[in-house]
């Protein structure tokens, strides 16, 4: 074990050096699956474009089905107000 000195030179952690090492490339694997995830993410819209959907909906429609319906429902109530007193509807 040896120890990590912080900015006034004082002991902050101990740590191994191969446990650190596992940490480090454990997440370097995982930014490569997530930029590999996120590369087949945008190809799947690619995909969906060419076939005449409208990309911009679809995003919404994902980021909407995340949600919880109640707040969902909460969401749509607040905008229909907002909108109706702005006289958009």
């Amino acid at each position: 074990m040896e120890a990590a000195i912080g900015h006034n030179s004082e002991p902050v952690a101990q740590f191994s050096k191969d446990q650190l090492k596992s940490i480090v490339e454990r997440i370097e694997n995982l930014e490569s699956e997530k930029k590999t995830i996120s590369d087949d993410i945008k190809d799947v819209y690619g995909e969906a474009k060419g076939n005449g959907y409208d990309v911009k909906a679809l995003r919404t429609i994902v980021r909407l089905r995340k949600q919880d319906p109640n707040d969902r429902a909460e969401q749509e109530t607040i905008l229909e107000t907002y909108m109706h007193a702005l006289g958009m509807v």
